[in-house]
């Protein structure tokens, strides 16, 4: 499925057309909602397509297959403008190989990840954070409590590789739309009231393929797409 460069091509313009319509439709900026391709499990075949198409954000959730994929573009292509964004969850033993390649982690959720990710940056350039907040309060997702965000948010904004640009989630995947609505409105309410102490915070990453709706109405500032775009594994 999608393996064809015309259905990539066509499934990418597709979202941004449905983005562009939500944000007109919820009073939104033009262009505010950006796409991130998740792009974890796919060829580099598949990602080349993206790339045709104007896609410049991928998102990987695996460390070894994303620094890969990385580092195949950077020797054989000159795309410097290609964004890498991490956005699975981190393993202390993982944080170096993020912290030397990635240009953004959607996925810190504690203070020991934070330190290891800048401590291990090599890049000129900090690498650009997201807190990963568990609004379901599911014990099988990873994300911190409400309660613990703002220590974090600290934490993060006082290390000098890293930059602090808002929040992150994963919520309870259902099917109503008012639920979904309610998860992500508790998020972005969050996320303003951490913009009242650190004014650098733009970023809200919530929304996929079932719910991306409700996360633009709710005030998202970035989309994660991989079936959509993609198709399904396998």
């Amino acid at each position: 499925m999608c393996s064809d460069k015309n259905s990539i091509q066509q499934n990418i313009e597709q979202i941004n057309q449905q983005i562009r319509t939500a944000e007109q439709q919820y009073g939104r900026h033009s262009n505010s909602v950006h796409l991130l391709a998740v792009s974890k499990t796919k060829p580099i075949a598949a990602l080349e397509q993206a790339i045709a198409a104007g896609q410049k954000r991928f998102g990987e959730n695996y460390v070894q297959e994303g620094v890969e994929k990385i580092q195949y573009f950077s020797q054989h292509y000159n795309h410097s403008d290609l964004e890498w964004h991490f956005i699975g969850p981190i393993q202390s033993n993982k944080t170096r190989p993020i912290a030397e390649n990635f240009d953004w982690v959607h996925s810190v959720d504690r203070e020991k990840i934070a330190q290891r990710l800048n401590d291990q940056r090599t890049n000129d350039k900090p690498l650009q954070v997201l807190i990963q907040v568990n609004t379901s309060g599911e014990s099988s997702k990873s994300g911190t409590d409400h309660e613990q965000v703002f220590a974090l948010a600290k934490l993060i904004n006082d290390l000098p590789n890293l930059t602090l640009r808002g929040l992150m989630s994963i919520p309870e995947n259902v099917p109503d739309y008012p639920a979904q609505l309610a998860a992500f409105q508790q998020l972005a309410e969050l996320n303003d009231s951490l913009k009242t102490h650190y004014p650098q915070i733009d970023t809200l990453s919530m929304g996929m393929s079932g719910d991306m709706q409700a996360a633009i109405e709710a005030g998202s500032t970035m989309v994660r797409i991989g079936t959509a775009i993609f198709g399904a594994r396998g």
